[in-house]
């Protein structure tokens, strides 16, 4: 191991919790633009271009949690510790949302609230929490079996594995396996690339560095890739899956080399750290309340927004960008007056 675990504050992991929330948000509200317009893809390439653009932003918080956690896993002297101080923290507020977003936002149902929680669907958001959950559930386990599981032929093998069944479920038959462990099988590398980060920080920076403009072009070519491929597997088979899913070998590729390239540009600068510190808390919040804003922003005024912007160039390039910072600015507003009130934050993150 490179590294020695340290508990010291690393602004460039807020950062890249920063940057990855704001691209949560910008994935549902270019898909809203998209679905509004009847998935016209080629009337609006530009609102197609930032939802491919930004799919980086759900692998990077796998890999975020895994690299978190084993850099901190030192601090707990049990399982038992570990297990209540982790899973309270996010049981509890995703069960908190999920009756919310069940009970009040969207309220037609199939299922009955305790399905919707294991399944992860009270929101389109949420499927997010139960895959983490298991992952959280099974990382002591991989903790303890590091050095076998980082073997460099263990980990060239299980990226293999990985990247056929991204390339298998990537397909009109995609892989029928309950969805939170779908998820989770779908992302279990780049969560153990987290873990492995995590030990190896330093030679991972030196590697970036002497490589960046390689690294950024290869970024950039496959970010294109990412959108064509969106794109032109929609236009032949006009299955929408085929730009929303963020399960793609492409994605893998571009979320590892994203996560990489940022997090070696923000460890560079100063950092204004209890800023970065404070929007990054604020993070929990935003994923599960941003939704919220969005259908009430949509309602009042985005609708009519696009239908006055649809039809003009300029107003439609600039359509999407606004919405954008309308829902991120309203979701922040209301995450800070509410992590104003004492004790509320472990309720609702």
């Amino acid at each position: 191991m490179d590294n020695k675990k340290q508990n010291k504050y690393d602004p460039a992991i807020d950062i890249l919790r920063i940057i990855s929330i704001l691209a949560v948000v910008m994935i549902h509200t270019t898909t809203r633009t998209l679905e509004a317009s009847r998935f016209d893809l080629l009337k609006f390439t530009w609102t197609l271009f930032l939802n491919q653009a930004f799919r980086f932003a759900v692998p990077v918080f796998f890999m975020l949690s895994g690299f978190v956690l084993e850099l901190n896993y030192v601090n707990h002297t049990n399982y038992l510790t570990y297990f209540k101080k982790r899973i309270s923290r996010l049981f509890i507020p995703y069960v908190f949302w999920s009756a919310i977003y069940y009970f009040f936002v969207y309220t037609r149902h199939t299922e009955n609230f305790f399905q919707s929680v294991i399944n992860g669907d009270a929101s389109y958001q949420l499927y997010f929490i139960p895959s983490l959950l298991i992952f959280y559930i099974l990382f002591p386990l991989m903790h303890k079996f590091y050095s076998t599981i980082s073997n460099k032929f263990i980990i060239v093998i299980l990226g293999i594995i990985q990247m056929i069944l991204l390339y298998v479920d990537y397909s009109p038959k995609p892989l029928l396996i309950f969805f939170p462990v779908k998820i989770a099988i779908l992302n279990f590398y780049i969560f153990l690339l987290g873990i492995i980060s995590a030990l190896h920080i330093d030679k991972i920076v030196q590697l970036i560095n002497k490589w960046r403009y390689a690294f950024s072009i290869i970024t950039l070519a496959i970010g294109f890739l990412i959108f064509y491929e969106g794109l032109n597997g929609y236009l032949k088979t006009h299955n929408y899956l085929y730009f929303y899913s963020q399960w793609r070998v492409s994605v893998f590729i571009y979320s590892i080399l994203v996560s990489g390239l940022l997090y070696t540009f923000f460890q560079k600068k100063l950092l204004n750290s209890v800023f970065v510190k404070k929007l990054s808390s604020l993070t929990f919040f935003i994923f599960f309340i941003h939704v919220i804003v969005l259908e009430i922003v949509w309602r009042m005024i985005g609708i009519n927004l696009f239908n006055i912007s649809k039809n003009n160039l300029v107003r439609k390039l600039l359509f999407d960008p606004v919405f954008f910072f309308i829902v991120v600015g309203i979701s922040y507003c209301i995450a800070f007056i509410a992590h104003k009130i004492p004790k509320l934050s472990k309720l609702t993150g």
